[in-house]
């Protein structure tokens, strides 16, 4: 065996290399983060060739002094921390001491700092080969300018692994926007090839930061998106999240930052995935811009050389804090934040400011029908009594005739698709239509049903033009929700086995079990472990007997080892309610009067994700009347 050798800086300053500088956009984030670091509030980043060729970063920070530029290029130099201590509350973005001393042993590098202090600036160059810092004067403002020149030089090997110029320089663009989100308060410039491609200005009013956000992640998506913040046990979450329509193929809008970090985590990742797990579309993915703030203290960013991971020492507390914000916020939404989305895309953002008070989701357009009248639904999954769409109880109307009493019973009862009719034709032809309330600021966000096509949508009329609400859909997310209610004040009751069921597990998995019991109890599961490497399933919960128990129990084990805990039980139960309320909800071909129609849809205003139904199928969409206008030319 050969002897222990200590290894050359240059040769270990090129080993950590290999972990920070993975391409261009590695660098520009390094440079990008210590230019943040020194208290910059203008970034200007300029590449060419994909930054291949050249990466230039200046800022106007507070400067490097003349004594200190050598050690900047140093290994495990850093002005960052000074401790254990301050090792383990972590405020600024870099504070390893690695990044210049890897950057410049792979190109060459120019340095150029001035501080308020000094009179005139400095210089210092460092070729990857060599390693020789010179220092020379130079002319410069107050704060640092980076210059890298031919990335990965002297390592050719590295330099076949670069893709080609565009897909190198779309990497350096994302890091320089995910930089941008971090930092609202600093403006920032980036150049490629001479061509300027972003230019942000500082954003400090709320507006601004609207402006910047749908800069960088598109007007759509922040004319579809939903404020949120909250605070609560020491941690902050703010930022915006798309309206579920909004959901993306793949996971490219989604930012996460931790006290400013942009990082990756699994943790946070399952949160949002289970906030949004019955509002979306099969494998669509959710958009947001989320802001996580924590004690410093209470975080670990020594996780990886990238600092894109972050350990926090309380996962489970961030992973539930982070779901049920976000849960509340998505329930929280209505048609009228949908519907101010799709006006914003047709008429601008003004439009919508201008008309926020115009379309008030006010209690009394919520129970009123257009004469003013509460609406007459009596429809619910079996059990409500009295009771509109949304649950809510409606007194007795004189006009509420006993035909229709029959038809909302034939429903309830589960009518299927035969398209029979409980009322007779005649009879609804003689139900006098409504006329709409002259003052248009008191029309629902929904407007007013005015026809049913084909016995599947419901056709409604509001201030921005023509609502088609798919009347299964709409029911269905309305049944869905009210058994949750029903099921959530009730305590979720399990049923014995009349033979136990013995499962082959490993000892971790078995361990847990023990360890996790009342947690489980909860959930409906009485396991006992019964061996070193068996477990005996005593009870399941009653709603699932029919399930496959086996499955169950080893995904909910697998769940606790890899989050701590595991909500596979309430999934798979809501997933039974969603296909007993899809079952249990109006079919297609069955007629309905205006005044059910226009019930149906002040019950969408009153219930949480009316938007979607079980499956993550929009309920309804708005054609607005300038879209309208081009399909027939008007105005041309």
């Amino acid at each position: 065996m050969p002897p222990i050798r200590l290894l050359s800086p240059r040769l270990a300053n090129q080993i950590a290399a290999g972990e920070v500088v993975e391409r261009p956009a590695s660098v520009v984030k390094e440079l990008v983060e210590n230019a943040l670091d020194a208290g910059a509030n203008r970034v200007d980043v300029e590449v060419e060739q994909g930054g291949v060729k050249l990466i230039r970063v200046r800022d106007d920070g507070s400067g490097i002094e003349e004594d200190d530029l050598p050690l900047a290029l140093s290994r495990h130099a850093t002005s960052k921390i000074a401790s254990l201590d301050d090792l383990e509350a972590v405020a600024s973005l870099g504070f390893r001491g690695e990044a210049l001393a890897s950057i410049s042993s792979v190109s060459r590098l120019t340095l150029t700092s001035r501080t308020e202090s000094q009179e005139a600036a400095s210089r210092v160059e460092v070729e990857g080969r060599e390693m020789d810092a010179r220092i020379s004067p130079a002319a410069h403002p107050v704060g640092t300018t980076v210059e890298v020149r031919d990335l990965f030089f002297n390592t050719p090997a590295r330099r076949k692994f670069l893709r080609t110029e565009k897909t190198e320089f779309n990497h350096v663009e994302e890091c320089v926007r995910r930089q941008a989100l971090s930092r609202f308060d600093a403006g920032f410039t980036l150049r490629h090839n001479q061509r300027v491609v972003q230019s942000l200005r500082p954003a400090e009013s709320a507006l601004d930061r609207e402006r910047r956000i749908g800069s960088l992640c598109g007007q759509q998506f922040i004319d579809n998106a939903v404020v949120i913040d909250a605070e609560a046990t020491g941690l902050r979450l703010w930022g915006w999240v798309a309206l579920p329509t909004f959901s993306r193929s793949q996971a490219d809008l989604q930012y996460f930052f931790v006290n400013g970090r942009v990082i990756r985590d699994r943790l946070v990742a399952h949160a949002v995935r289970q906030a949004y797990r019955d509002v979306l579309y099969n494998n669509r993915h959710p958009a947001f811009v989320l802001y996580l703030e924590v004690d410093p203290a209470t975080v670990d960013v020594n996780v990886h050389p990238t600092k894109h991971e972050v350990r926090f020492r309380d996962g489970r507390l961030v992973h539930d804090f982070i779901f049920r914000t976000l849960h509340k916020a998505l329930a929280d939404v209505r048609p009228d934040d949908h519907f101010r989305g799709a006006v914003a895309q047709s008429f601008g953002r003004e439009a919508v400011t201008q008309g926020q008070e115009a379309v008030p989701a006010t209690d009394a357009s919520a129970e009123a029908g257009w004469n003013g009248q509460p609406s007459v639904s009596s429809y619910g999954y079996p059990g409500s009594s009295g009771a509109g769409f949304g649950g809510q109880s409606q007194p007795q109307q004189e006009w509420r005739a006993s035909d229709q009493m029959a038809f909302y019973q034939s429903l309830n009862a589960g009518g299927g698709s035969d398209g029979q009719q409980a009322m007779p034709v005649s009879d609804r032809a003689a139900t006098p239509m409504p006329t709409p309330p002259a003052d248009s600021d008191q029309e629902p966000p929904l407007g007013y049903a005015i026809a049913q096509l084909h016995g599947i949508y419901i056709l409604a009329q509001g201030r921005a033009g023509l609502i088609v609400v798919d009347m299964h859909a709409a029911h269905e997310r309305i049944t869905y929700e009210r058994m949750k209610r029903a099921l959530a004040e009730q305590d979720l009751k399990s049923q014995p086995l009349l033979v136990p069921l013995s499962l082959a597990v490993s000892q971790k998995e078995a361990a847990l079990t023990e360890s996790h019991g009342e947690e489980l109890q909860k959930l409906g599961l009485q396991i006992e472990r019964i061996g070193p490497e068996t477990l005996a399933v005593r009870q399941v919960p009653a709603l699932l007997r029919g399930a496959d128990t086996e499955q169950l129990v080893r995904d909910v084990l697998a769940d606790l080892i890899e989050h701590g805990q595991s909500d596979r039980v309430e999934a798979v139960t809501h997933e039974l309610l969603g296909t007993m309320a899809c079952h249990g909800s109006v079919r297609a071909n069955r007629q309905l009067t205006i005044p059910e129609m226009n019930s149906l849809l002040r019950d969408m205003e009153a219930t949480e994700r009316s938007g979607q139904c079980n499956h993550g199928r929009p309920t309804w969409t708005l054609v607005t009347m300038s879209e309208l206008d081009k399909l027939f030319l008007r105005g041309r």
